[in-house]
């Protein structure tokens, strides 16, 4: 068992918090996600990356909101309905991010897991712990710790506070 999969199975036992952003589906570690929260009144915040929408305030608290799509260069869409903010906890900081459709929780097991991926020499996989097989479904893993720099992060915050 690869260091990628000891901390997918031993932290979290498999399960999974997955979400659509596109037509794509996408996890993270069930501990990684604090909550979910629908849309809401994002403030923008000046002279910030063009992945951070601003700031909202949650329960009292100013949490920075990413757009994982603008994050991973996709293209730009309206939020809808179904759009919500996922609440994680990367390097002991909240943030949120904005997905386009919460799937669910699911669990997998250690055969389903694939973390060795060789997807080409120019496709950057460092943010992703790997990949789920399921019926007919492909489940990408994100490693919250590195969708986002330590730089990225600290940028984050700082404008959020």
């Amino acid at each position: 068992m690869g260091e990628k999969s000891k901390k997918m199975f031993d932290q979290s036992g498999g399960k999974l918090l997955t979400f659509l952003i596109g037509e794509q589906e996408y996890g993270i570690q069930i501990l990684e996600a604090r909550e979910v929260v629908g849309m809401m009144s994002i403030e923008p915040v000046p002279q910030t990356p063009s992945f951070m929408k601003g700031v909202i305030n949650l329960r009292g608290s100013i949490i920075p909101v990413i757009d994982l799509r603008t994050k991973f260069g996709m293209e730009k869409k309206e939020t809808t309905a179904e759009s919500c903010i996922v609440k994680v906890d990367i390097q002991g900081r909240s943030t949120g991010c904005i997905v386009d459709f919460l799937v669910g929780v699911v669990t997998i097991e250690a055969k389903d897991f694939e973390e060795n991926l060789d997807l080409g020499a120019n496709i950057h996989t460092e943010f992703i712990l790997g990949m789920a097989k399921l019926e007919k479904r492909v489940i990408i893993i994100l490693d919250m710790e590195r969708v986002l720099s330590n730089d990225e992060l600290l940028q984050l915050h700082q404008s959020a506070s």
